[in-house]
């Protein structure tokens, strides 16, 4: 099934008017558009397939990113506030773009905007890539006459937003690499080094110390069956991620035991916050409806728990409870915020303080993830001096008290 994020290329052969048979490459959404095209050019199809994908990837290979995303908001962006049209703007963009997929998607959208589709129309094709968020400002700006400002908007919003997603990543991926590195030096001694000095113990023919002992059985363990530790590991990882897309039962559990733990659990907390507050600024600048803009919102936090807590905002709002107060009854913004907000209600700069808000919380991340570095780097070695260091103790441990005797 060819998806929305590019065209695919595909291997054609067939026969024109005058029966001889021909063969070449289009890119195209499906085979069934290859087909009418050549049928288009007078040539009979007999067969289509997509071109095989290179073993080793490529650059044809790389897909679209969001930060490739991000960039293009801000070259578009800049381009249109210097003057340059829509679609020479997206004409510059693309094909100054590294990444076949990223041309071939501006093209097309530059297509649609040339036959008369609006902006918001030819982006909401690609809703991996552009979504209702980015669609819902973009519309926003075209109807009121302020599509230059409101890019701008986007481009700050979606290089903050990344920015943003990129400390979180670093937070959450330095202590599974620890995890990871700690198994697998453990694994390699207790597979490799400790069976050499096995062979030096069976020549004592005497009982080994208790912790040598239960060192050399796991040791004898993992010789036997390490295909089966690294496999239940495996699939233990891979049935966690399936349930994990298919289950929001599963993701509420795991999003709510992540704000729960600590250090992780607080800069979960204070992204999801610094994502709604950026998120809900952006939109009520671009002059959003707040009910409208809650919907946008909710999916924008990167929580379930924060996700559901604001759909349910977006039900009191609808009745004409206000924000502030919707933001108190959910129980799960800081006092501070849900204050700052009820001051910008009162004095008609909800944004801006939401803005402030957004600020305050991303240096907030920024500085947390900082401390969990600096905290983690001497952990990263204690860990692997207790692994490493107790291996060695329990293997010269009978060497010592065979000394101690003589």
């Amino acid at each position: 099934m060819a998806t929305s994020a590019s065209k695919i290329t595909y291997i054609w052969e067939g026969t024109d008017n005058k029966g001889n048979r021909n063969k070449g490459e289009i890119s195209a959404r499906s085979d069934a558009i290859v087909k009418a095209e050549l049928r288009r050019q007078g040539i009979r199809p007999i067969k289509v397939k997509k071109k095989p994908k290179a073993l080793f990837g490529g650059m044809s290979q790389k897909p679209i990113t969001p930060k490739d995303i991000a960039i293009f908001s801000r070259q578009l962006a800049t381009m249109m506030a210097s003057g340059i049209p829509l679609v020479q703007a997206f004409d510059i963009i693309g094909k100054g773009h590294e990444k076949p997929a990223m041309q071939d998607m501006l093209a097309d959208i530059k297509s649609q905007v040339e036959g008369g589709s609006t902006l918001t129309e030819g982006l909401s094709k690609y809703p991996y890539h552009f979504d209702e968020l980015f669609c819902n400002l973009v519309e926003a700006g075209e109807h009121a006459g302020i599509l230059e400002e409101l890019l701008v908007k986007i481009a700050e919003y979606k290089e903050k937003t990344e920015s943003l997603k990129a400390k979180i990543k670093k937070a959450l991926t330095y202590p599974i690499a620890v995890l990871v590195v700690a198994g697998i030096v453990t694994a390699i001694l207790l597979i490799f080094v400790v069976p050499q000095f096995e062979s030096l113990f069976q020549s004592f023919g005497a009982d080994l110390p208790a912790f040598t002992q239960m060192v050399v059985e796991l040791s004898e363990f993992m010789q036997e069956w390490w295909w089966a530790v690294f496999g239940v590991i495996g699939v233990a990882v891979f049935v966690t991620m399936q349930i994990k897309k298919r289950s929001r039962k599963f993701n509420h559990l795991i999003d709510r035991m992540v704000l729960k733990m600590p250090i992780i659990g607080d800069i979960i907390n204070k992204a999801a916050i610094a994502r709604y507050a950026r998120t809900l600024s952006t939109m009520s600048a671009a002059g959003v409806p707040l009910v409208e803009a809650l919907e946008s919102v909710a999916g924008a936090t990167g929580n379930i728990v924060y996700s559901e807590a604001v759909l349910k905002m977006r039900e009191q709002v609808a009745t004409g409870i206000q924000l502030q107060q919707s933001m108190k009854n959910v129980e799960l913004f800081p006092h501070m915020v849900v204050q700052m907000v009820a001051i910008g209600e009162e004095a008609g700069s909800v944004e801006s303080m939401l803005a402030k808000v957004a600020d305050f919380y991303e240096e907030e991340v920024d500085n947390a993830v900082d401390s969990l570095s600096s905290l983690i780097e001497p952990l990263v070695m204690a860990i692997l001096g207790v692994l490493v260091g107790g291996l060695i103790i329990a293997m010269y441990l009978p060497i010592f008290m065979m000394g101690s005797v003589f």
